[in-house]
Order: C-alpha cells, then structure tokens, then sequence
C-alpha cells in the first residue's frame, strides 16, 4: 500500500469539507484555497484575447491566449444592486490556448481545450489580509495565498474599476457600477 501525498490528502479533505455548489471559499487547513471544481457552471462576464497589462512584447510564433471569466451566480446578483463585490465572491481567471487552424475555420482565432492556467481573485476578509487575495492552481490541488508583494496587488489596486477587479472588461457590469457610483473611472485602464 502507497502513502497519499500532501496535495492528494488536501484535495480529498476540500471535496469531503465542501459541496461543490458551496458559495464561498473553503481552506485547507494551511490557508490553501480548495479548487473550485464548479467554476464552468457559474456565470461568465466576459473573455479576452492576448491580453496584456505590460509593455511585453506580443506572443511569438502565432500563440494565442483566452481570458475566461467566471464568478459565482448569487455575487453577480448581489453586484447588480449593490455595485460591490460581496464576501466570499470568487472571480476565476481560466486561460485557455487560442488557434486559428482547424476544422472549416479560415479566418479569427477560437478557444482550444487547453487550460494554460486557472487564477481566483478571493474577497474574504475574515481570512485575507486587505480583505482580497490571489490564488493561482496547477491542476486541482488547493493553491495557496499569492504573497501580498506580487505585483498583482498593486496593479489591481491602482486600476481596478470597483473593489480591485477589472470591471471596466465586464460589459454587462461596468454600466450598472457606473450607475450606482461604485465605478472608479481614474484608472488609465478603465475605458472611462
């Protein structure tokens, strides 16, 4: 008989400590976030394609990256009368491979079954600093807290539209937010 490792004992302790339609995050007990296994079933605000919040240069070779965003049903229904992000919302952040070879498509890029990376923008305050924190997944092991240094901190601090998410790329939320006076239109990436 073979010992389960670390990251196999915590991903069955998030499935048993947690139904899969739980409404807000749930830890390890290490602080790490449990996978949130339901994501593609919450509401989609909006993707992207080739983003990028840098002066880097553009992919090479033709590669192509999707920003998918999710969140989950009731915090989008609690932002549309409140214009804030409620506790326990999590925004998941799911990258995704682009091509524009395949099957009959002979112009444009769509999305490829290739998940490249998987982040969740967390407000909790009862359990992160500053009340919002970052969790990046590599797989479906919980991920622990992304340090408060990251340049992610500061970046959607100084530009998020509402609460320190990028509100100003979710079409169908940046009006009711600006309707409600919680847009912050300062922000050079907030398309005013």
């Amino acid at each position: 008989m073979t010992r389960a490792g670390p990251a196999l004992v915590a991903a069955i302790f998030c499935l048993a400590a947690a139904p899969v339609d739980t409404p807000g995050p749930s830890y390890t007990a290490q602080g790490n976030l449990c996978f949130p296994a339901s994501y593609r079933d919450w509401t989609f605000l909006s993707s992207g394609i080739d983003m990028r919040y840098s002066a880097r240069p553009a992919m090479s070779g033709g590669a192509h990256v999707f920003d998918n965003v999710f969140v989950q049903p009731w915090a989008v229904a609690a932002f549309r009368h409140t214009g804030h992000w409620p506790e326990g919302t999590m925004l998941v952040l799911e990258n995704r491979g682009g091509t524009g070879t395949g099957s009959i498509n002979r112009h444009g890029v769509f999305q490829t079954g290739d998940v490249m990376g998987l982040e969740v923008h967390v407000h909790d305050s009862a359990h992160l600093p500053g009340g919002w924190g970052f969790f990046s997944f590599a797989g479906n092991a919980p991920a622990p807290v992304t340090p408060r240094g990251a340049a992610c901190y500061a970046c959607h601090q100084a530009h998020g539209a509402v609460d320190t998410t990028f509100v100003q790329f979710y079409p169908t939320l940046g009006p009711i937010a600006k309707a409600l006076g919680t847009y912050r239109s300062t922000s050079p990436l907030s398309g005013k």
